[in-house]
């Protein structure tokens, strides 16, 4: 049973103050936990039921220290409605230098608030092989919890990178093409478009600001077909990657 104390700890962490402060964060369900066990994160804790222990003994096997917990421990201490499975909680990490190849292919993220879009985008972009997002400084928090839920353990394998965007992309508008979503753009299903540059993603309810729209060197839109006023933000991304991705 997990005691009171403990279960402050990682109810604390669901507010990114705390999470800055112990530089730690929380991983739930069986899918997000098996592919953090899988990842260079470092952990710090975890918590699992006994069928959680059953049904992945080889992957525990490898000197991983946990403790077996019943599900409403995991309940308590998360954020989850239910949760047989396992709850982890890990160290951030450092990232590298943030250093672009020339031939790749980045989102960056301009003002993107809702956390349950950033995970959906994060797992979008390991979807299309893209291994760099970069956020302007008010985007949801990369270590939220429902953005680690909405990556589906994507959040293993991307770089997310958080930084004042305008001055960012101005350094880059000489040596990279950098494509902005927009009513305003040209058509993308009538550009037959590299897999390389920077594609920028503006605010679910103003998208991009003004100050971002300055550096960008490409507007490109998704046609619309119906009567829709607009386009989910993940969902235009994905349709957008695809574009990108579809003539290799």
């Amino acid at each position: 049973m997990l005691s009171k104390a403990v279960i402050k700890y990682i109810n604390s962490l669901q507010v990114k103050k705390y999470r800055n402060q112990h530089q730690a964060f929380v991983v739930e369900g069986a899918k997000s936990v098996i592919e953090l066990l899988q990842s260079d994160f470092e952990l710090q804790h975890l918590y699992l039921t006994e069928s959680f222990e059953k049904e992945n003994s080889r992957l525990l096997s490898k000197g991983i220290t946990y403790e077996v917990v019943t599900e409403a421990d995991l309940v308590r201490a998360g954020t989850y409605a239910s949760n047989n499975a396992a709850l982890a909680v890990a160290h951030m990490r450092q990232l590298p230098e943030l250093v672009l190849k020339p031939t790749e292919l980045v989102i960056a993220l301009d003002d993107i608030r809702d956390p349950g879009n950033l995970g959906t985008i994060i797992r979008i972009a390991d979807w299309y092989g893209i291994t760099k997002i970069i956020c302007s400084e008010n985007c949801a928090d990369f270590y939220n919890p429902k953005v680690i839920a909405a990556t589906m353990g994507s959040f293993t394998r991307l770089q997310v990178h958080y930084l004042k965007l305008e001055e960012w992309l101005k350094q880059l508008t000489a040596t990279h093409q950098i494509y902005g979503a927009s009513l305003d753009g040209e058509n993308i299903h009538q550009m037959k478009l590299q897999p390389q540059g920077i594609v920028v993603m503006g605010n679910e309810a103003n998208g991009i600001r003004p100050e971002v729209a300055r550096q960008i060197n490409q507007l490109v839109k998704i046609p619309a077909y119906g009567h829709a006023e607009s386009l989910n933000v993940a969902t235009a991304t994905a349709i957008i990657i695809d574009n990108f991705r579809r003539w290799e």
